[in-house]
């Protein structure tokens, strides 16, 4: 069915097939997930597209895209499982016109599928309309209603709606428009079920939207035609089979079969009945359904680079997970690791459209089952937390909400599962406070740059603009000269300048010919010596003058990239018009630094990490900027530090040997062609730049050439030195794990990276030191004590100075063995002491039932030692000790025969005698401590005494 749909706009209608894109969104912070077709083509509705990229080429286009819907605006995650159409994963089959067809070729071939080559029956079948909506000058879309009735659909089963029905938009601002829906009735029989479209019925549902992108909703909310015309439909594979395959439901068809089968098999319980509600007895169906629709989620997103984790996309899919495990253990009984076993079965279904699902099985079966037992284990300790709160909790009043927050935020504990376990006990949650708990952290996550904040208006040109500049024939920032740049003689480097022409100013979301002063302003020029920002590497910096005023500098802010026009984001000091000459400075400094930051670095930085850990690690993300850069990878596991000794010591060598940079644009269809280059994206210009280090581009692009394998070649537009010497050096200061399977490290280079490595010196040498004194074994408490103190504070140096992250976590393990070592230390000292002490109070209160008295003690632990040794060797005696210290305090320490219970208790003896002190005490009925004040410590030996008379 999916192969069809694909066929037919390909074969038929001459579109493009394309691949999915991946689930994690690409250059779309405020989506968690991609979570429709249309996704990654935003640019060409936007018109930002780069117009030399390939992305800007497409005219018609068809795929099937793995598409989430959990979290954020589109959250599907509660309703899975309760009813049989709901999913956080779901296939969208679409077909694509960009500026190239429109309603009357879109409605006929959508139609030509259903009905001759899926052979649907037309009675069954009903198609809706924009009507209209007078509030906003929109008149009902009569010319959709009329290619509808010439294809032959009776004019009872062509339906107008309002709005909130049939009007698509991408979000608050953006390109917007009309929609049609053609809509299934399951029932059929000749009858007429229009009055059940668009009702919720489960007997009629929608099965296509067919989307017209004819406007631009603004940001005052007023609609703007669009100077160019879209199509953007969308099927869900998942409802189409089920009305192929003559199916009810979802779970019901071939993609979901097999893996029901297979949990039915791994949990050897009752098999799947498709039961809903009240019939689902014990949720067993409504199980089988979650742990089918999770687990399909749970490999797309794995294999798309998003892993459980504590944030965002990744923390969505931790409760994913976890909510499909709970339904494992919890309902169906099933043995820990089904959720994994299933996951073959999965790539079974979906590994021939999806091949990227096979590649990855054995690493998404390890993803899932580690995080299975880590969940297994706070499940246990959550459970603990809420029966020791419970037992805590005054009669008649509510869990507290901060302890339900706690377990739902740090553990993870399903917010359901907390109300089910109180419930048990009959025991309700504070709800109020919990949800606003919840609203005061959705508050400060908002704190930050969020999805739905409005772009910067004089630098996001929006697409009546980039429209506007095309159509004036305003042609597109050559910004070639970023690139003019040498290698001087003394091996500095040198700079060209470059002069440019202001062809447009853009503010609050206009293009302008003049702009006064102190107003801020996007100044676009015909040609550009500054780097704009993209590619994960920061903008230049620097200034333009105006050659008509040359003593007055306009500072450039920032640089950004949109629709091929590069537009420098300035503060007008004098005023500024179309066609004034201007000189571009760029600050030679922040650039070099740039340089020797950049992508070299980064190509260096990868070969090196593919060279040690093999398997190709994917790379995540990366940035750049003046003072170091960043690069997150694919990995199993954290880095050893044989790893991370191995990947610097490559990246030494390939400076150390000052490798000729090569650099060439060439098609990109070419650039595809070369052994052992990453994956591309659309995202790339035709042509394209390609970097190799130290091998000839033209070596490279050699029919079965093994070069590229032996060094660094990538696709990159970024600015670049010219030989890999100038880097001087490169170290990794650090390197963690941001979630399971992605690793971050974090590298600086040139005299930065010289100076880590003297500080990684410098702070060995004082570990090794105290190392020695360690060794030294010191007999005085208070010695080792200051000791221990110098390792905790030499553990927190290490862990936040710049140095080599391998010598850091060589050191570290050094600081941990030492910390165990003084603490052992201190411990076998204050025993010592102790038996001392408990041997001269035996000999004063010889085979006395009650001990009470004070000694001299450095800590509250030598004096509960000395408590425990007494008791230990008078089992039948209580103990009360206190201790004054230098400082004015008095320490209490307590413990009282097990022969004395229940009517003794240390608790209640520790805090009236501390209570005498104007102090605090607490414990259990065996074993008591405390303190108070000296002055009241005459008082407290008095009340230990008259306490301890009268419970025994």
């Amino acid at each position: 069915i999916r192969d069809t749909f694909l066929r037919f706009f390909e074969e038929r209608h001459g579109h493009r097939r394309l691949p999915s894109a991946p689930v994690r969104p690409r250059g779309d912070s405020r989506l968690l997930f991609v979570n429709a077709g249309m996704n990654q083509f935003k640019p060409i509705f936007l018109g930002t597209a780069h117009p030399r990229s390939e992305l800007a080429q497409y005219r018609r286009v068809v795929n099937s895209q793995k598409c989430v819907r959990a979290g954020g605006k589109h959250n599907d995650l509660e309703d899975v499982g309760r009813d049989t159409y709901h999913h956080t994963f779901f296939e969208m089959l679409g077909n694509w016109s960009f500026g190239d067809y429109f309603k009357e070729e879109a409605c006929s071939m959508a139609w030509e599928l259903l009905t001759e080559v899926y052979e649907i029956p037309r009675d069954r079948l009903y198609v809706t309309y924009f009507g209209g909506d007078p509030s906003l000058g929109l008149c009902a879309d009569e010319e959709c209603r009329d290619v509808w009735l010439r294809l032959g659909v009776p004019a009872s089963r062509v339906l107008p709606f309002p709005l909130k029905d049939n009007f698509w938009e991408m979000g608050d601002t953006g390109p917007c428009g009309p929609c049609s829906e053609i809509h299934y009735d399951h029932v059929g029989g000749g009858r007429n079920a229009a009055a059940l479209v668009n009702q919720g019925s489960p007997d009629v549902v929608e099965i296509w939207n067919l989307v017209f992108m004819q406007y631009n909703r603004e940001v005052e909310g007023n609609l703007l035609p669009l100077p160019q015309h879209h199509v953007d439909t969308g099927m869900g594979l998942e409802r189409l089979v089920t009305v192929l395959q003559s199916k009810r439901s979802n779970y019901d068809t071939d993609l979901f079969t097999p893996i029901l089968d297979a949990i039915h098999k791994g949990c050897r319980g009752p098999s799947y009945q498709g039961l809903v509600g009240d019939a689902d007895v014990g949720r067993v169906n409504m199980a089988y359904r979650v742990v089918a629709d999770h687990v399909r989620t749970l490999c797309v997103c794995i294999t798309d680079g998003i892993y459980p984790g504590f944030s965002g996309a990744e923390l969505v899919l931790r409760r994913i997970l976890r909510r499909a495990v709970r339904f494992c253990s919890e309902v169906l009984h099933a043995p820990p690791g089904l959720l994994a076993s299933l996951v073959p079965t999965v790539v079974e279904v979906l590994g021939d459209a999806y091949p990227e699902l096979t590649k990855n099985a054995d690493q998404i079966m390890d993803i899932i089952n580690e995080n299975e037992v880590a969940f297994l284990s706070s499940l246990e300790r959550g459970r603990r937390i809420i029966e020791r709160t419970v037992q805590q909790m005054e009669p008649s009043t509510d869990f507290p909400a901060e302890v339900a927050w706690s377990l739902y935020g740090n553990l993870g504990f399903p917010l359901d599962l907390i109300n089910l376990m109180l419930e048990e006990k009959g025991i309700g949650l504070d709800s109020a406070a919990f949800d606003k708990l919840a609203l005061e952290d959705a508050k400060r996550k908002a704190g930050g740059p969020q999805a739905g904040q409005l772009q910067d208006t004089n630098v996001s040109l929006d697409v009546h603009s980039l429209a506007q500049l095309q159509s004036s024939n305003v042609p597109a920032t050559d910004d070639s000269p970023k690139y003019a740049y040498t290698l001087g003689q003394h091996g500095q480097y040198e700079f060209s300048p470059c002069q440019a022409t202001v062809l447009m100013l853009y503010r609050d979301q206009s293009l302008q010919k003049e702009v006064g002063a102190g107003q801020r302003c996007g100044v676009i020029l015909d040609r550009t010596n500054f780097y704009a920002e993209q590619g994960g590497q920061d903008s230049d910096q620097g200034y333009m003058i105006c050659l008509e005023q040359q003593d007055i500098l306009f500072p450039v802010e920032s640089v950004h990239l949109c629709g091929g026009y590069v537009i420098h984001e300035v503060t007008a000091v004098e005023t500024l018009r179309v066609g004034h000459q201007v000189q571009l400075f760029v600050d030679e400094v922040i650039t070099y630094c740039f340089l020797t930051f950049s992508q070299p670095c980064f190509e260096m930085l990868n070969f090196a990490l593919r060279h040690v850990l093999g398997d190709n690690p994917e790379q995540r993300g990366s940035h750049v900027t003046a003072e170091r850069l960043r690069f997150d990878f694919d990995t199993k596991s954290p880095m050893t530090v044989e790893q991370l000794q191995q990947v610097e010591q490559v990246v030494q060598d390939v400076i150390k040997r000052n490798e000729v940079v090569h650099i060439a644009e060439v098609p990109l269809t070419l650039a595809r062609s070369v052994r052992g280059l990453r994956a591309m994206d659309e995202g790339y210009p035709d042509p394209v730049r390609i970097v190799s280090l130290g091998v000839p581009v033209e070596s490279v692009l050699t029919c079965d050439s093994e070069a590229a394998m032996q060094t660094s070649v990538e696709l990159c537009c970024g600015t670049h030195l010219l030989q890999t010497g100038a880097v001087e050096d490169l170290t990794i200061i650090g390197e963690r794990q941001l979630v399971k399977g992605i690793s971050r490290v974090i590298a600086v280079t040139g005299q930065q990276a010289k100076q880590a490595r003297e500080v990684g010196k410098c702070l060995a040498v004082e570990v090794d030191s105290l190392s020695l004194r360690m060794q030294q074994r010191s007999t005085s408490i208070p010695e080792m004590q200051n000791l221990s103190k110098e390792v905790g504070q030499l553990t927190k140096v290490v862990a936040n100075t710049a140095m080599p992250q391998w010598q850091r976590k060589g050191l570290q393990t050094v600081l941990k063995a030492l910390q165990r070592t003084a603490n052992t230390a201190i411990k076998k000292l204050e025993l010592q002491k102790a038996e001392e002490k408990a041997k001269q109070l035996l000999t004063k209160h010889c085979n006395q039932p009650v001990i009470i008295d004070t000694i001299s003690a450095d800590s509250l632990s030598i004096l509960m030692k000395v408590v425990n040794q007494l008791c230990d060797k008078s089992p039948g005696t209580s103990v009360l000790l206190l201790s004054p210290q230098a400082s004015g305090e008095v320490l209490c320490a307590c413990q009282v025969s097990k022969n004395c219970l229940p009517v003794f208790s240390a608790a209640d003896w520790a805090v009236a005698v501390c209570t005498q002190m104007e102090g605090k005490a607490g414990g259990s009925p065996v074993v008591a401590k405390g303190s108070g004040n000296a002055k009241g410590m005459q008082r407290a030996l008095t009340a230990a005494r008259t306490f301890a008379q009268s419970k025994l």
